[in-house]
């Protein structure tokens, strides 16, 4: 009997018909892994890259908007009598700053220049790591407001790097700002929020 199971080549125990071979189950159970995987990681990139879309396009909102308004204004408000949009309470009127926003530190032009500068590159490396949106729009009023600012301090007189700021936004007892100085500050106002909530930029929320 024992030559004739030899022969055949029938195994002696149960177990060893399955040496050196993989079971179907386990095999549809590893490839159903790998492409669970797959999929979550695939579904984690696009949303990312949403994310990223998503924090571009509020900074070009913000930057076209803060540009166009500060074209008009040199345009048709510098050298005239400020405009009352709301009696004495709110008016425009065409300033230039060459301080930080509402008019602070007007010796400072230069390093608030790379502030700026140092925002933006900071921002840009933080996109790759951005999976919230609420931190997407935040980031993005941030950026649109530098480099709305951060042109101005390039472009615009008395020279590179120390130009000065068209303002004209101008309450009654208080700073005159811009669109780009209002987009920082909320920008600012949500990352604050959004710490205190302990929502983190790459997605994931954690208790204080």
């Amino acid at each position: 009997m024992a030559e004739a199971e030899r022969i055949i080549g029938t195994p002696d125990t149960p177990d060893a018909a399955g040496n050196g071979r993989e079971r179907p189950g386990e095999d549809a159970a590893a490839a159903a892994g790998a492409s669970g995987t797959d999929e979550s990681a695939a579904a984690g990139q696009t949303r990312g890259k949403r994310r990223i879309a998503v924090l571009f396009a509020v900074a070009t909102v913000a930057y076209a908007l803060d540009l166009i308004s500060k074209m008009i204004v040199v345009a048709k408000l510098e050298h005239h009598p400020p405009i009352e949009i709301i009696g004495d309470w709110l008016r425009f009127e065409a300033i230039r700053n060459a301080g930080a926003a509402f008019g602070f530190g007007e010796a400072f032009t230069v390093i608030f220049t790379m502030i700026a500068a140092a925002v933006i590159v900071v921002i840009a490396r933080l996109a790759r790591k951005l999976y919230s949106l609420p931190w997407a729009i935040a980031l993005g009023l941030l950026l649109g407001g530098a480099l709305g600012n951060l042109t101005d301090r390039i472009f615009r007189a008395p020279g590179v790097f120390e130009g000065a700021v068209v303002d004209f936004i101008a309450p009654k007892h208080f700073a005159v700002f811009n669109l780009a100085d209002s987009a920082i500050v909320c920008g600012g106002i949500l990352i604050v929020l959004l710490s205190f909530k302990g929502l983190d930029p790459d997605g994931t929320v954690h208790k204080g």
